[in-house]
């Protein structure tokens, strides 16, 4: 015998009954009366040709072997049917399916990853894109439309078709390894710099390919990744900038060491958020803007001297 298909409504109360462990406490939660809660059990076991929960000598209903094994289905049936609903009801008032955010390297993470906690919480109908990209590369994905909007730093300028809006900054400075030249002077003369070979964040994209954004050295090393740079940095093979968030721990037991360098001292890297003219954000774009704006404003600012 093939079996039937069950409602949602069926799946619902089957899932109650079987996470608070009786008709009544289920009938409680889903405000229904119990003999509505048993009807449907009842309904849901003859669509199905299967025994869900075992009734006999025990005044709490157990689930059968074949009770526990549909669980998962009957959840992921409903999660999917909830979401579908909130999906509706958000397009319905206006809300993105989609938001695509891409945003700068020097981000700290974790504000990042709060932010997007908290996203989940207050959005969980929209999808979510999140890439990570230095320099001209955020507004670039801007522009072609790959990203929704973006947190990008101060290289990329004004451009006539972006708008606009301060959102933070992070602090950078001049560091290298406790064996560096450089390290090893009690003071730095102006120039001295110039001497030693500076790794550099170079640009991943088109729109800013060419500038140079706080170089001071002769001779340069281009990375088109951070992490890569904060490596070589540790193996004292250049000196460079860093976010000191991202370095805290280096600089805390001694494997980096900040320059008090006289041509750049500690500098904001002042983040915007950016988005296209014609593409105004969205309730839940504008949701994270401001969000983005309030964990950056809490991130310290650097007090030391130090630089590029």
């Amino acid at each position: 015998m093939d079996v039937g298909q069950p409602s949602i409504e069926q799946l619902r109360i089957f899932l109650a009954v079987a996470e608070e462990g009786s008709f009544n406490a289920a009938a409680k939660r889903l405000g229904k009366a119990i003999s509505a809660v048993s009807y449907a059990i009842r309904n849901l076991e003859a669509v199905l040709d299967t025994t869900l929960f075992e009734r006999e000598g025990s005044r709490r209903p157990e689930l059968t072997e074949a009770g526990r094994a549909l669980i998962p289905d009957a959840r992921l049936v409903a999660g999917d049917i909830d979401g579908l609903m909130a999906r509706a009801r958000s397009l319905k008032q206006g809300l993105e399916a989609e938001l695509s955010i891409a945003v700068d390297v020097m981000v700290p993470g974790e504000v990042t990853a709060h932010v997007l906690r908290e996203f989940q919480r207050m959005f969980p109908s929209v999808t979510l894109r999140l890439q990570v990209e230095g320099l001209g590369a955020i507004a670039a994905l801007v522009l072609d439309g790959t990203a929704t909007f973006g947190i990008a730093g101060p290289d990329v300028g004004t451009h006539p078709d972006l708008e606009r809006q301060s959102v933070g900054s992070v602090a950078l400075a001049p560091v290298a390894a406790p064996s560096h030249p450089l390290a090893t002077l009690d003071r730095i003369p102006p120039g001295e710099a110039r001497k030693h070979l500076q790794l550099v964040l170079t640009d991943r994209s088109k729109l800013t390919e060419g500038q140079d954004f706080s170089v001071f050295g002769a001779r340069t090393w281009r990375l088109a990744d951070l992490g890569a740079k904060h490596a070589l940095l540790r193996e004292g093979i250049g000196w460079g900038s860093m976010p000191l968030h991202a370095i805290a721990k280096d600089l805390a037991d001694g494997t980096l060491v900040r320059l008090p360098l006289p041509e750049s001292p500690v500098f904001e890297y002042g983040l915007s958020a950016i988005w296209r003219r014609d593409c105004p954000p969205g309730p839940a774009a504008c949701w994270t803007l401001d969000a983005f704006t309030d964990r950056l404003g809490d991130c310290p600012a650097g007090s030391e001297e130090g630089g590029n």
